[in-house]
């Protein structure tokens, strides 16, 4: 990769950094991606309200491949002194109050940007389309951005993203799973508040919920040889007031296994326990599903492309033993096409995503763009 071009993107990645948004909220974020690449690229820029993507035309119109890149942050506040940082603070620290990019997305964003600085001026043989999605982290960005898939007849697909625990630069793969199926399931109970010295004159949901939550996770158990949990996220009844027994209550819990067919077939029987209980009890009961993610498998092909330009470039090539569970929206995309993500190691010791001691590791931008450059050219031409 062009030094240039390197400081470029890392210059950009602080900014993102300095003002990330949340889910679905990524208006200034996409805006500042959009100025870098029009003002640096001949790349064209097509707006689709919530999220954009960039292109350009190949050589082989038959052929379009497609990387994509994730915008979002998290709710996370941002501590100003990362132990990363070389003087232990970060001036380029979030500015936005309570939010900021601990998943690495601008890190995603930038490399992104640097795969358009490096094919601007190269012919390519394929199509090359640059996706940048809002709401990775809800598992409902990719879920409409998959329809240019279908619009464009986009062939391939590629994403990476960054992973802690690997040496620096690394290469990590998985064939097959490599990262499962998951979704919030909200249970609410309704029942009848009461003076907490008569509870026989109220319906008070706390056994059912105590019930449904032990029933939940016992499910989850027993009914899989594979990975199938059931971990309970959050549990709200009444306020704590002594003189009170609460007539309303929640439950939150996150169903996440390999195959999506057993998450729905947990998330029934959940649902169908807790709605005998709540009969049982006289309580009335609703449920909701949120943060729905598929299950994401690699197509053996488009990874096999992936492990062969990295080992053409020299990079250190390491496969994944188990499957990373934490879920990736990435799915709904090789829903529709061919396909594969692969991860960069941060560092063996490196903060793991989602902390507060957490930021991108500016290094691993180089591996990153070097990789989806030799995708992208097909290795023709690596000058």
């Amino acid at each position: 990769m062009k030094k240039e071009n390197l400081r470029k993107i890392t210059d950009l990645r602080h900014e993102l950094h300095m003002y990330p948004e949340l889910s679905m909220q990524e208006r200034e974020t996409a805006e500042r991606i959009k100025r870098f690449l029009t003002d640096n690229t001949h790349f064209r820029i097509v707006d689709r309200g919530d999220w954009f993507y960039t292109f350009k035309e190949g050589r082989n119109p038959g052929q379009k491949i497609a990387f994509r890149a994730d915008m979002d942050a998290l709710p996370i506040a941002e501590d100003g002194a990362l132990p990363i940082a070389e003087d232990d603070t970060l001036s380029y620290r979030s500015r936005n109050a309570g939010v900021s990019h601990k998943c690495g997305h601008d890190g995603h964003c930038a490399a992104l940007c640097g795969l358009a600085l490096e094919l601007d001026a190269k012919e390519t043989d394929s199509d090359i389309y640059l996706i940048f999605q809002p709401g990775e982290e809800t598992g409902s960005g990719a879920l409409f951005c998959r329809e240019l898939i279908r619009e464009e007849g986009i062939t391939e697909i590629f994403a990476f993203h960054n992973l802690g625990g690997f040496p620096e630069g690394s290469v990590v793969y998985r064939r097959g799973l490599t990262q499962p199926a998951s979704e919030g399931l909200r249970i609410l109970f309704e029942g009848k508040a009461s003076h907490a010295s008569a509870p026989e004159e109220g319906m008070n949901p706390s056994g059912v919920i105590a019930r449904v939550i032990l029933r939940a996770e016992e499910l989850a158990r027993d009914q899989s040889d594979g990975m199938l949990l059931c971990t309970i996220t959050g549990v709200s009844l009444g306020t704590g007031d002594f003189g009170i027994s609460p007539g309303d209550g929640e439950i939150c819990m996150t169903l996440r296994a390999e195959k999506e067919d057993w998450m729905k077939y947990l998330e029934r029987q959940i649902i169908s326990y807790a709605e005998e209980e709540a009969k049982r009890f006289c309580l009335r009961t609703s449920c909701s599903i949120h943060d729905y993610f598929p299950e994401t498998r690699n197509d053996e092909q488009c990874l096999e492309a992936v492990i062969r330009a990295a080992s053409d470039l020299g990079m250190n090539v390491i496969p994944m033993e188990d499957m990373w569970r934490a879920s990736e929206d990435f799915g709904w995309y090789l829903k529709e096409c061919p396909g594969a993500i692969i991860y960069v190691g941060n560092g063996e010791d490196y903060p793991p995503l989602h902390t507060v001691g957490y930021d991108f590791n500016d290094r691993i931008l180089e591996n990153a763009v070097d990789l989806f450059k030799a995708l992208a050219l097909k290795r023709r031409d690596m000058t």
